[in-house]
């Protein structure tokens, strides 16, 4: 073997080693990956060093906003040392103009991917903030608001990655609204629910936890309102899922905002029974609901117990009153013990209560044969 060839060979390893890949030198290549695995044996100390001083500014403040917003977007620092590997990596490099503008296109792109995923995870805990304007805003509406600055960062952020790769979003919005009116035509039941749904917590009909009638579509309580439809679970337990066109276009009754509940009742008493005792039942019904803490007292709503009216078989007499609870179990035992409370009254006082009765007269009959009236009461006949 000659020296010639040797020289030769190593000509040919020097040329390699020089132009490398994509005519870049290997050394550079090497000394590029150890700058990049440098800062990726050192990402936890960094992640540790910036994560500190932003706690550390954080728990100065009294809020605790800020605590959690750092919390949030620790991810993203998390993935700051691994831009800053690429970066000081690809400028190390001699790169040729068209792969220096392609390496610049990328670090652009890893920096506003970082900014928009941290404001993005960071808009979650400042959602909180809207909670301060719940006088103003609903629940649901604060919900909305803070789905819609995430997917408002979610879309900028896709954007400004666009344009850095010199790709227009403009004309691509303007085909979007050409095809947005195609997709409106034949989904006009979608966009309708969804205004319908904004209308809805606008006007603040309902809340989640409210219970709720529509009628001839459901009642029950409200789990969630959604953009499209709202979750309604009956009092079986089924969900229900109602498009918002059915809850803004009728009549919807929110017993969860009653005041009171209220009990209205015609008790029909016998028609033998006196003057005095009818005063006596009406009395006593009356002093118990204005001696019992469980009714509102009529200083404060429409509460009273009058003789009303002379029934088809019975004196009516009629009670009507609230309840202080609006809870239906509450409200039930509260009108069970009322019931059993005039039933003692009008025992007390020695009367009873009427029911359907009707009374029958047969003129006399061929041969002068007379017949007694007859009396039906219920279905006995005497």
């Amino acid at each position: 073997m000659k020296i010639e060839d040797w020289q030769d060979f190593l000509a040919l390893v020097k040329e390699v080693w020089k132009n490398g890949v994509l005519g870049i030198d290997v050394g550079q290549i090497i000394v590029a990956l150890g700058i990049f695995l440098v800062f990726m044996v050192l990402r936890n100390l960094l992640t540790r060093l910036i994560l500190n001083r932003l706690i550390a500014w954080a728990q100065r403040t009294s809020s605790r906003i800020d605590d959690a917003v750092v919390e949030a977007i620790e991810a993203p620092i998390r993935f700051i040392p691994v831009v800053l590997g690429i970066f000081f990596a690809t400028a190390y490099l001699e790169l040729d103009p068209e792969s220096a503008i392609i390496a610049s296109k990328i670090n652009r792109s890893l920096v506003a991917f970082i900014i928009f995923w941290a404001l993005f995870r960071a808009s979650k805990p400042v959602g909180q903030l809207l909670q301060r304007a719940d006088r103003i805003l609903t629940e649901a509406m604060i919900l909305w608001l803070s789905k819609a600055i995430r997917i408002a960062f979610a879309l900028l952020g896709a954007a400004a990655i666009l344009e850095i790769w010199g790709i227009q979003v403009g004309p691509i919005i303007a085909g979007l609204g050409l095809f947005g009116v195609a997709v409106a035509l034949g989904a006009q039941d979608l966009f309708k629910n969804l205004i319908a749904g904004i209308f809805v917590i606008g006007e603040r009909r309902f809340h989640p936890g409210d219970w709720i009638l529509v009628e001839g579509v459901v009642e029950g309580t409200v789990e969630q309102i959604g953009f499209r439809t709202t979750t309604i679970r009956r009092f079986d337990k089924a969900p229900v899922f109602v498009p918002n066109t059915k809850l803004s276009d009728h009549a919807v009754t929110n017993f969860s905002r009653m005041t009171y509940r209220r009990i209205k009742w015609v008790i029909g008493l016998e028609y033998r029974s006196s003057a005095e005792q009818l005063q006596q039942v009406r009395d006593g019904i009356e002093k118990y609901l204005t001696e019992n803490q469980d009714f509102v007292q009529p200083e404060e709503t429409a509460t009273f117990v009058r003789i009303d009216s002379f029934g088809p078989s019975s004196i009516d007499i009629m009670m009507y009153c609230f309840t202080r609870t609006t809870n239906w179990l509450e409200w039930l035992e509260i009108k069970e013990r009322l019931l059993i409370a005039i039933k003692q009254i009008v025992e007390d006082a020695g009367t009873g209560f009427a029911f359907p009765s009707r009374s029958l007269y047969l003129e006399a009959m061929p041969g002068d044969i007379e017949l007694a009236p007859i009396h039906v009461t219920g279905d006995e006949k005497k």
